[in-house]
């Protein structure tokens, strides 16, 4: 942690846009880890304002995220936002994660309910001596910590919700709980995630919604992650990939050239600032920072690696 605390660097880089973030995961092997921290290196002179650490289906990876944010944080510059789940855990074994990311140097926690574990079906089942809600996930982050609190938004309608205004509702009663920021699914066209961000401001949702942003580079993986998430991929960009699907590098191409372009709708618009989804690769997030013109903060980018 730096001298000032949680809730004052919150403000502080939500109040700077374009805010840029990147999502890492924490590998399950020594190679994966070395390729992580290759990644982690090459986008740490970009200076983003935070990096995000994903927290596996039903906690599985909690050692290993736990582990890895903290290592980040002690090692780069970055501030680091951790994932956290309301699946397979206790109230108290919740604190006890928000206290271990405390304990870290951990600057912020994205608060999620989080899907079901394998094998308990498509429906949610609250744990027992557990968390319903996000919201009551925020809300107990808020008792226990000092963290900037971030939560999932849907640009396309969530697949338990009745509705996409249930879902900015919902948003809505996130942000009463002390959520001060939060970052969408993927998603594909910008018009989605302006219309997220009218409905959530009807509901009275004046905290920043950072557009979550997948580099499109690989045909199969882009309709497994759109199948996964809900979201729709568009017919007319799903039949430019597939023209072009013999050709890696050109699927490759292809995806820089998309991503860009969506990204620089959302930024001519009034996004707060981009969250990439990078896989734990660097190459294509920074083909397409670069393709942006965006300029590293000077905060984070005059601190150097420890």
């Amino acid at each position: 942690m730096t001298e000032a605390s949680a809730a004052d660097h919150n403000v502080e880089f939500l109040s700077r846009p374009p805010v840029i973030s990147f999502e890492l995961f924490p590998p399950k092997t020594d190679a994966g880890e070395a390729g992580l921290w290759e990644t982690v290196h090459t986008l740490e002179p970009l200076a983003p304002d935070f990096v995000s650490v994903t927290y596996g289906a039903g906690g599985s990876t909690q050692h290993r995220t736990l582990r890895i944010a903290g290592q980040i944080a002690e090692r780069t510059a970055i501030p680091v936002v951790g994932h956290l789940t309301c699946v397979g855990a206790t109230r108290d074994e919740l604190i006890d994660a928000i206290e271990a990311y405390g304990r870290l140097g951990v600057y912020g926690i994205l608060a999620l309910r989080g899907d079901p574990p394998e094998g308990m079906g498509a429906r949610w089942h609250q744990h027992p001596g557990g968390l319903n809600h996000a919201d009551e996930l925020v809300s107990l982050i808020r008792n226990v910590g000092d963290f900037a609190v971030g939560v999932a938004a849907f640009p396309e309608v969530h697949p338990e919700s009745t509705s996409v205004d249930e879902d900015a509702r919902v948003l809505s009663v996130k942000q009463d709980a002390g959520a001060s920021f939060a970052v969408t699914q993927l998603f594909f066209r910008a018009s989605d995630y302006f219309r997220l961000v009218e409905r959530s401001a009807e509901h009275g949702c004046t905290m920043p919604i950072l557009p979550g942003i997948m580099p499109l580079t690989k045909v199969a993986q882009i309709e497994r992650f759109a199948q996964i998430s809900g979201a729709e991929f568009p017919v007319s960009l799903a039949a430019r990939f597939h023209e072009v699907a013999d050709d890696p590098q050109a699927v490759h191409d292809l995806g820089v050239e998309v991503a860009t372009q969506l990204c620089q709708e959302l930024l001519d618009g009034g996004a707060p600032g981009l969250h990439f989804y990078t896989l734990n690769r660097s190459t294509s997030t920074v083909e397409i920072h670069s393709a942006l013109g965006l300029q590293a903060s000077s905060r984070v980018a005059a601190t150097p690696s420890v």
